[in-house]
């Protein structure tokens, strides 16, 4: 866990911010260990009608690697339409700055993203 990141699973204790969110409390229970190769789903949910989504357009079909859990939260997906959220895995995920921009040179970016949109490489 990075010891910068203050966050902590619901179940850890720091309240759910007044109530707003609704956890089903069911998980999809998927552990990617740190290291291992990971491909986002390239998935393209908006076109059905208003969505909330947090992967961002530049890594749907890319492949990357985790670099840590960052805990179980309630899917922000559902929780933006208020709509009961099962809980999901977050993880951060590194991918090559030229593997998403071809004139980028020699860093990572990580992005926060959670377990539905990932799958094994």
């Amino acid at each position: 866990m990075d010891p910068f990141d203050d966050r902590q699973p619901p179940a850890q204790g720091r309240g759910d911010g007044g109530g707003a969110a609704r956890s089903t409390g069911s998980r999809n229970v998927t552990a990617f260990a740190p290291g291992a190769r990971v491909r986002v789903k390239d998935a393209w949910p908006e076109a059905d009608g208003p969505v909330h989504i947090r992967t961002p357009h530049y890594v749907r079909g890319e492949t990357g690697t985790v670099v840590r859990h960052l805990g179980d939260f309630p899917n922000p997906e559902d929780i933006a339409f208020a709509r009961p959220a099962a809980t999901r895995a977050l993880y951060h995920v590194a991918f090559p700055l030229k593997q998403l921009w071809p004139d980028a040179s020699g860093d990572e970016l990580v992005v926060e993203i959670y377990d539905h949109w990932l799958e094994a490489a």
